[in-house]
């Protein structure tokens, strides 16, 4: 209802700052994400017209105003992935803390299979305040920095404990203190360098050299360094890793407004997609996976670019490439997009902007190989992923089926039809490639889009796909719009993603009754997305079928 207007009152001598009146349609400037092309307004209820200086918004407020129920239903499952993790996560061979004392049992047998349950209570409980939370974007009856504060309230209890459903971080770790020992981290792996670094790295990469950029090598090695001088303990060396890829995650979230509204998109979606998302918050944060460094490089870097300082974008996705190599197929896309702002033949300005991108890439990749004080060893290094062998990987996949198949007929050894189907698999990825980088050429955010596209193709198309490397396309496609049906299936593949591998660290993809299950559990997520009941057990309101504005309010 709409207040009437009062009636008219003597015009002051001296002008007055203007009050809004009860019922008049003001912009909501305390949430960072209108929607593009427009002004988000409110309608100031009756007892909130008041000047705004009578008013101090609280905490609350100043968050956003985030919906109780998935706020405190998502920092419950971080408390006990916190607490499970310190038995059924990736924990170290001694822990400094719990070795030895009276919780130690937390660590072994009986104690460590609550600690795991605990882990997986936590997954279901992350995952289903997340869809609540993505109802409450979906109605519109929340902004972006309602979905950021409550991520980051997510967020900050996995920061403290052990890894997540992974062990890497401690392969970081020992791939950085190699170089301090006078060891080339791109020659020899973790196990000839013996010590605490060592004994927690999985055994799969004790003798693998880092297939990972000067950039990293160089980030690592200076944590490591660190962690030796607090007596080589590994809590700091594991916390302050993470610390570091969180990096990313802030540039990321500095990116995402601009970046989103450029794409198309909007950037209360845009932090639940990539933020909120339990990829993110268990498998990046919890994780500690260098990926998220790469994904926040690649948001910034594609900002840059967007705005026209292109030099500066080459240098942030080179850095990207500098920590993973697969980030380097953005980079032909932002000289199509430099390309595009200049001026004459298309020909000739591809060729210019061609030679001026080398010339900043090798200026810039050589600059952090110097500084990490390492060799182009790094470029055989990339083979290593490769000995990964799922079938999350499309092509090793299709590989393995088809050995299956033909395994009821003949006795044949498997890695000839893994090593033909990943040829096949590469020369699809190429034509993607080509594809897409040809359709990009009018530059702009449609080079950025379809940048995403072939990232994600890169991580399902290459010999070794993990579950995080699907985030390298899904951090600059979360900022394009989406369908309702297209979060539906976002949903369905994150939450899968969680969980295809155990707390522990090691893989869960031949186990196929439990991840039948865990498929069974995902596909209700996502249809809970929008219908509140799937099951129809009692009475809903169905969730709006198409993203709405969000609805401003006095905490924005």
């Amino acid at each position: 209802m709409t207040a009437q207007p009062s009636p008219p009152v003597p015009r002051p001598a001296t002008p007055a700052r203007d009050v809004p009146r009860a019922g008049t349609p003001v912009p909501d400037v305390s949430d960072p994400d209108p929607e593009p092309g427009g002004v988000v307004t409110a309608t100031l209820p009756a007892e909130a017209a008041e000047p705004p200086a009578a008013r101090r918004p609280g905490l609350v407020e100043r968050m956003g105003a985030p919906p109780r129920k998935p706020l405190f239903l998502g920092l419950t499952a971080s408390l006990l992935l916190l607490v499970g993790g310190l038995g059924g996560g990736g924990i170290l061979r001694r822990d400094p803390v719990l070795t030895n004392s009276p919780l130690g049992f937390w660590r072994y047998g009986h104690g460590a299979e609550l600690a795991t349950a605990l882990m997986y209570l936590g997954v279901i409980l992350m995952a289903w305040a997340w869809v609540l939370l993505g109802r409450e974007v979906l109605a519109g009856r929340i902004g972006g920095r309602a979905v950021l504060s409550t991520s980051l309230v997510w967020i900050v209890p996995v920061l403290l404990g052990p890894p997540l459903f992974t062990r890497d971080v401690y392969s970081y770790l020992a791939q950085g203190a190699l170089p301090l020992f006078g060891l080339d981290p791109y020659g020899v792996g973790p196990e000839a360098m013996p010590g605490v670094f060592t004994d927690n790295v999985h055994y799969f990469w004790q003798d693998t050299p880092a297939p990972y950029g000067p950039l990293f090598i160089l980030l690592a090695k200076s944590w490591a360094w660190v962690t030796l001088q607090t007596g080589s303990d590994m809590i700091v060396g594991v916390i302050g890793m993470r610390l570091v890829m969180c990096l990313g995650l802030v540039l990321l979230v500095w990116t995402l407004p601009e970046l989103t509204r450029r794409l198309g998109g909007r950037p209360a979606t845009a932090l639940w997609v990539v933020v909120a998302n339990p990829v993110t918050v268990i498998h990046l944060v919890g994780g500690g996976h260098n990926d998220l460094l790469v994904v926040g490089l690649l948001a910034v870097g594609s900002l840059f670019a967007l705005r026209g300082r292109l030099v500066l974008a080459i240098v942030l996705v080179t850095l990207a490439m500098a920590t993973k190599a697969s980030a380097a197929v953005a980079l032909p896309f932002l000289v199509m997009i430099w390309a595009a702002r200049m001026e004459g033949p298309f020909n000739r300005r591809l060729i210019r902007a061609g030679m001026l991108g080398v010339g900043i890439f090798v200026v810039t990749f050589g600059a952090v190989t110097l500084a990490a004080q390492v060799n182009l060893g790094w470029l055989p290094a990339l083979s290593a992923p490769s000995m990964i062998v799922n079938w999350l990987s499309l092509p090793t996949g299709v590989g393995e089926f088809v050995h299956t198949a033909i395994g009821g007929i003949a006795t044949l050894p498997k890695q000839p039809f893994i090593n033909i189907a990943r040829v096949i698999g590469g020369i699809g990825l190429a034509a993607i490639f080509v594809v897409q980088w040809w359709r990009s050429r009018e530059g702009g955010p449609d080079a950025i889009r379809r940048a995403g596209i072939v990232l994600v193709a890169v991580a399902l198309l290459s010999p070794a796909t993990l579950p995080w490397y699907l985030s390298w396309g899904m951090a600059l496609l979360a900022m394009t719009a989406w369908s309702a049906r297209g979060l539906q299936w976002l949903v369905f593949g994150s939450l899968w993603l969680v969980i295809v591998y155990y707390p522990n660290g090691e893989a869960g993809l031949y186990n196929w009754g439990y991840l039948a299950v865990c498929a069974v559990l995902a596909a209700l997520a996502s249809v809970s997305l929008l219908r509140p009941d799937p099951l129809g057990l009692g009475r809903s309101r169905a969730v709006p079928a198409e993203p709405a504005p969000a609805r401003a309010d006095a905490a924005g």
